[in-house]
């Protein structure tokens, strides 16, 4: 295969790290993809020998834009480790938090991550505002949608454009015959984008409530760093519950009407996009968001937890995060060496971080990939290669017959007049978001009616001291801390010893879908969905693949991190 066959995008934009993506051309069609993770992760060990209840605040410096996930999934492992409780209070605000990180992460990275491979900005200036209204209110009942505000938007993009400050909608692949909206849509668009702005900035106060800042919330081992007191100024109190309470109310209002409507809106420009883009046909989800506050009880969790093989909605299969069978990591062509070999896969618990890299250092032409090609592993169930996030999701609350999510996939898929199997692929990717958004939005105020019934019945534990001293702990044990993060099933395995931290490896979302094949050559979620009925219009400017990998809202800092191969150090920082 010769160099001009081959195209490289290096990096992509519009995400989190570092993500080139290579693609062989059989004319204009892709016939293989290649994913690579451009960083080494080493979190990892930097945990090894410290106390495991100080885990959560090292591992939510995974990454800057997840925040809150690896936090509650390290504190979650802890507790599986130890067999520690927490009140029901604590479930509960881990549930508001973790429901709120959903819908924050959801909506901007529909508008600001993943429109722009949908909406020609510049098309939006030749937008008629008053059909432009027309256009939104037919949508939903959402209050600013007068011809006013969107000439304000309008004129407001203008003056971006004329003074040459188009930030971040520069540079990118404007006037590509792939863009179809009429300039009304692009502009009620553009205007929602601007909107989600100073949106994310209010609702995400409730992170700040419940966990002191954000991003990066404060956890505890046993329960929350949130007491309850409605008689204290520093505790959660009536009125910090009422901003909550406000905050939840943005949220399903602005997911309800504007959200919802405009993912249905852009989507029916692109109905060709619910035939191409799914690869796998695996999904994988941890399940999460118990009713109970024992997550042993998998039963009550909103998420469920479960495998589908082969698009079958018919069985759901079981997963056990403990079973060394079941989840393994290969690095047949990863940057890294196991004790064993490089033909090896192993279980978290069992799990290491070996750097071993030998190939060409950056700037390079194209990857070797026969060798190991990035610094993400290759997860795999049961041997499967699986796809991970809010698609994976929607199909096992829809496989488990979750009437909600059934009506609510019934109802996008006859306003878009596609049948069941249209989830399976980019756009249906983009969709489940949206529905799942949807979904948490509701259940979010059950959440928050069970908190204040149970503070109204005198309730207010939020913190199990029991088993908070090592003295109390077992000299050798090792537990799964696990959550359904916005981009996917996340997972978090330690080793405790003596009371530090022996062993720790994290399995995150971005490393299911975006690592690299196999020791058998089966591709990841990424390379197979790419070679999933893709052609390119033009290779210099190759809008398809950007919009197949943003679909997945790639988050490469959570699965990949920075080191400097000749000194070792992770980051250098220096005071002038």
């Amino acid at each position: 295969m010769s160099q001009s066959q081959r195209i490289v995008v290096d990096p992509i934009t519009r995400i989190e790290g570092h993500l080139r993506i290579e693609a062989e051309l059989e004319g204009d069609r892709i016939a293989k993809a290649y994913s690579a993770g451009t960083m080494v992760r080493g979190i990892e060990l930097i945990l090894q020998g410290r106390d495991p209840r100080d885990a959560w605040a090292y591992t939510q410096r995974i990454c800057g834009v997840c925040t809150l996930v690896h936090g509650i999934a390290a504190v979650r492992a802890v507790e599986d480790a130890l067999d520690y409780s927490i009140p029901k209070n604590a479930q509960l605000i881990r549930n508001l938090m973790i429901g709120a990180q959903f819908i924050h992460d959801h909506v901007m990275h529909f508008y600001h991550l993943h429109a722009l491979d949908w909406v020609d900005v510049v098309s939006a200036l030749s937008a008629d505002p008053k059909a432009t209204s027309e256009l939104a209110q037919s949508l939903s009942s959402w209050p600013k949608s007068s011809p006013g505000y969107f000439s304000d938007m309008q004129r407001k993009l203008k003056g971006f454009v004329e003074a040459g400050q188009l930030g971040i909608f520069a540079k990118a692949y404007w006037g590509h015959p792939g863009y179809k909206l009429p300039p009304e849509a692009n502009l009620m668009a553009v205007a929602h984008y601007l909107e989600a702005l100073a949106w994310q900035r209010d609702v995400v106060k409730l992170h700040a409530i419940f966990g002191g800042k954000n991003p990066h919330p404060n956890f505890l081992v046993g329960g929350v760093a949130s007491p309850i007191d409605l008689n204290s100024d520093s505790a959660i109190n009536a009125k910090k519950l009422a901003q909550v309470q406000a905050a939840i109310d943005q949220m399903r209002s602005f997911v309800e009407q504007v959200y919802l409507p405009d993912t249905l809106a852009i989507a029916g420009f692109y109905k060709e996009w619910f035939q191409r883009g799914e690869g796998l046909g695996n999904f994988l989800c941890y399940g999460d968001l118990p009713a109970s506050h024992d997550l042993n009880d998998s039963a009550s969790f909103l998420f469920p937890r479960g495998a589908i093989l082969n698009r079958d909605l018919t069985t759901l299969h079981e997963v056990d995060l403990h079973d060394k069978g079941q989840i393994q990591e290969s690095i047949a062509h990863s940057w890294y060496d196991y004790s064993r070999g490089k033909g090896h896969a192993l279980h978290p618990y069992d799990g290491e971080t070996r750097l071993n890299y030998s190939g060409p250092t950056p700037p390079y032409q194209q990857l070797d990939v026969e060798q190991g090609y990035s610094w993400m592993k290759s997860p795999r169930w049961q041997g499967h290669s699986m796809e991970v996030g809010p698609l994976a999701r929607i199909l096992t609350l829809y496989a488990s017959g979750h009437e909600p999510t059934r009506e609510l996939a019934g109802y996008a898929l006859r306003t878009l007049d596609l049948p069941l199997e249209a989830l399976f692929s980019t756009l249906g990717r983009t969709a489940a978001r949206t529905l799942e958004s949807k979904i948490l939005a509701d259940s979010m105020q059950g959440w928050m009616d069970a908190l204040l019934a149970n503070i109204k019945a005198g309730d207010t534990r939020t913190f199990n001291e029991t088993k908070w001293e090592p003295k109390t702990w077992p000299k050798r044990c090792q537990g799964a801390g696990f959550m359904e993060a916005p981009r996917g099933a996340l997972g978090h395995w330690v080793v405790i010893e003596k009371g530090k931290i022996a062993n720790y490896q994290a399995v995150v979302p971005s490393t299911w879908n975006a690592g690299p094949r196999d020791a058998a050559g089966i591709p990841g979620a990424y390379e197979a969905a790419l070679q999933d009925n893709h052609t390119l219009h033009d290779p210099k400017q190759p809008l398809e693949i950007l919009r197949t990998i943003h679909s997945f809202d790639p988050c490469i800092a959570c699965a990949v991190h920075l080191a400097d191969p000749e000194s070792g150090e992770q980051i250098e920082v220096k005071i002038c």
